[in-house]
């Protein structure tokens, strides 16, 4: 099979990037199967479109923000589908009590406690090691925005993990207090 320069720069794309993609796509919905799903439709998105994003200067920005909209609305399904569910076998509304200890301490868990923009913003900063700039290009935001989400998630992280265990999770991070 004879690829063509599109092609073959397209798989070149698709090998140096998918795993990296996938990773995200895990991190942001704490779902290991749906990540090489979201990571693959991001990659089809990206192949019809792929004439125009070659000539781009950063398709991998790109290609993460397309990530990162599939898994925003992996979890809004998600959510509706639980909200569904909880009012199909629910008689009458159940009132949640404090948080299960055992899961703040699980990051995963705390990370999914996060709104979608926060935990975002610190998965590309801080798992991804993402500068503040190509955070923002992935996320169609500004730097600003990135800035302020990051340092609030990583706040509302604290206050569930713990500050030790939070500055453990950043290298170099410490609190002034």
């Amino acid at each position: 099979m004879v690829l063509d320069d599109a092609s073959a720069e397209f798989h070149e794309f698709f090998e140096r990037h998918y795993a990296e993609l996938a990773r995200l796509a895990h991190l942001l919905t704490g779902e290991a199967d749906a990540a090489d799903d979201l990571a693959a439709d991001a990659l089809v998105a990206l192949w019809q479109r792929w004439d125009r994003l070659r000539q781009a200067d950063h398709p991998l920005a790109y290609a993460r923000g397309v990530v990162a909209n599939l898994a925003r609305g992996r979890i809004r399904s998600t959510v509706r589908e639980r909200r569904r569910i909880t009012l199909f076998w629910s008689r009458s509304p159940e009132k949640v009590e404090g948080p299960d200890a055992a899961a703040v301490l699980d990051v995963r868990a705390a990370l999914a406690r996060l709104p979608f923009r926060k935990r975002a913003c610190v998965v590309l900063r801080h798992a991804l090691d993402l500068s503040e700039k190509e955070t923002a290009a992935a996320l169609g935001i500004s730097v600003g925005t990135v800035k302020s989400q990051t340092s609030k998630g990583m706040a509302e992280l604290e206050k569930l993990l713990g500050a030790h265990a939070a500055g453990d999770l950043v290298p170099g991070r410490r609190r002034n207090r």
